[in-house]
């Protein structure tokens, strides 16, 4: 592990390429065509609200309940576009409140996680697996990473200096030619770090 004194970084320099802008992730989902259709109708599309950080993602007008076996979560935004497969990402607390024993996971790495039932204006659906909580990770553009020589699905720290000194270890890196720069936080990870949407973190290279 490569020794790093945040107390002497400048979070605000704009000059340093291992900065990267934090992004905090609420509960949300990304649907198979299949399952937006039992929830909203044949041949439904997806309706986009706002663009997100990464190109070609935004998120949706629509929303839907998760229910679990202890609890249900109203109105959880949908972020297109469709999926192969459907991708509940929840933070523990969510989790728990539903009383879903989701695993921490990588995106796309679905198989053995538990399932839930989802709940449209039209109709519902069963899963048998898909829900998660996404592990910490990094998203750079392949620009970035070589510049930080940094390759796709590398393991890197990560240093936050805010209300709190926090540090993420082994955050997995995505790079890739259609990423943009984001540290990707759930909500239970930002508010234990006290850290908002576009605070900066800093990336370190494991030695």
């Amino acid at each position: 592990m490569v020794n790093v004194d945040i107390n002497n970084v400048d979070f605000q320099d704009k000059n340093n390429i291992y900065l990267v802008n934090i992004g905090i992730s609420n509960r949300h989902l990304h649907l198979s065509q299949e399952h937006l259709e039992q929830l909203f109708g044949k041949n439904y599309q997806l309706t986009a609200t706002k663009d997100l950080t990464q190109p070609g993602q935004f998120a949706c007008n629509e929303t839907v309940n998760i229910v679990g076996p202890k609890g249900i979560i109203e109105k959880v935004r949908i972020l297109g576009p469709v999926r192969s497969e459907t991708q509940v990402e929840l933070a523990q607390t969510d989790a728990r409140k539903l009383g879903i024993a989701a695993p921490l996971r990588n995106s796309g790495d679905l198989a053995g996680t538990p399932g839930c039932v989802l709940v449209g204006p039209l109709g519902y659906a069963i899963l048998e697996y898909g829900v998660i909580i996404a592990n910490t990770h990094v998203h750079l553009h392949t620009s970035q990473g070589e510049a930080l020589g940094i390759k796709d699905k590398e393991l890197v720290d990560i240093y936050i200096k805010g209300k709190k000194k926090v540090a993420f270890f082994d955050v997995m890196a995505r790079v890739h030619p259609e990423f943009a720069a984001d540290l990707h936080l759930d909500t239970d990870e930002a508010n234990a770090a006290q850290v908002e949407n576009g605070q900066m973190a800093l990336i370190v290279k494991k030695g």
